[in-house]
């Protein structure tokens, strides 16, 4: 039985790390296998014909041969390198971060389409779009979403009760809202999420497009309780910090 020792994607380019003098060992997001690594071979040279094709944040078709440890890139072409995030620090902050991110909730061997259309509508909206800090909360949620970890923001996450209008507090190890009588006996760190709060994480949650939420004005103070909210969260569920969002946190004025 003949086996292909060559394979054809595209993806993401989301992480890189050096490898001896001149080589990289990079992580692409592709829909159809979800976490790929493979070295690029003297992709760090001034004059190498994949230098530019394969930078962070790129999206590359790439052709690979496979490896005993490790597969290597043959073959790369940028379908899209996202000029208009490179240019701005304050975007180029949050593209690591959504990289990370999908980094950690992502999976060798496992393709994910959902995740990479979202990832790639978050790249093309951050190129080009005005309503950052609103565009990382949806890019959160809807990863939380495909990755099976969507909050319990309507009913209390412990006894299932309906959650009337009011202050509440979420608790990260149950991935909800608790209700004041489940609060009572959660041992449990628990954030406060006040009601204007949760009314718009709530919006943010039903909203499956970004369309409605790029005009929407958020006072700051709801700001910072969403960004403190949703990043405790996930570092919850990563069980580490992510390293970029301290970037995004110093490019955030």
């Amino acid at each position: 039985m003949n086996r292909y020792r060559t394979y054809r994607t595209e993806g993401v380019v989301i992480r890189q790390m050096p490898l001896g003098e001149a080589d990289r060992i990079l992580t692409l997001c592709s829909p159809d296998m979800g976490k790929l690594r493979a070295v690029a071979k003297g992709v760090r040279r001034v004059k190498s014909r994949l230098g530019g094709h394969l930078e962070l944040l790129n999206r590359a078709s790439v052709s690979v041969a496979i490896g005993r440890n490790l597969d290597t890139i043959s073959e790369a072409y940028a379908i899209s390198t996202f000029g208009g995030i490179r240019d701005d620090l304050r975007r180029v902050s949050r593209g690591l971060y959504v990289a990370e991110l999908v980094d950690c909730f992502s999976f060798e061997g496992s393709g994910n389409q959902e995740m990479y259309s979202l990832l790639l509508g978050t790249l093309h909206r951050l190129e080009n779009g005005n309503n950052l800090a609103m565009l990382m909360r949806w890019f959160e949620m809807r990863l939380l979403e495909c990755s099976g970890y969507m909050p319990e923001l309507v009913h209390c996450v412990e006894c299932r009760d309906w959650l009337e209008p009011a202050d509440y507090l979420f608790a990260c190890d149950s991935g909800g809202v608790l209700c004041p009588n489940c609060r009572a006996s959660s041992t449990g760190a628990l954030l406060p999420l006040p009601l204007n709060t949760m009314k718009t994480v709530r919006f943010i949650q039903r909203e499956a497009s970004f369309d409605k939420l790029e005009a929407l004005s958020v006072p700051s103070q709801i700001l910072n309780d969403m960004e403190r909210l949703m990043r405790t969260y996930i570092r919850y569920i990563v069980e580490r910090e992510v390293r970029s969002a301290e970037f995004v946190s110093r490019t955030n004025n």
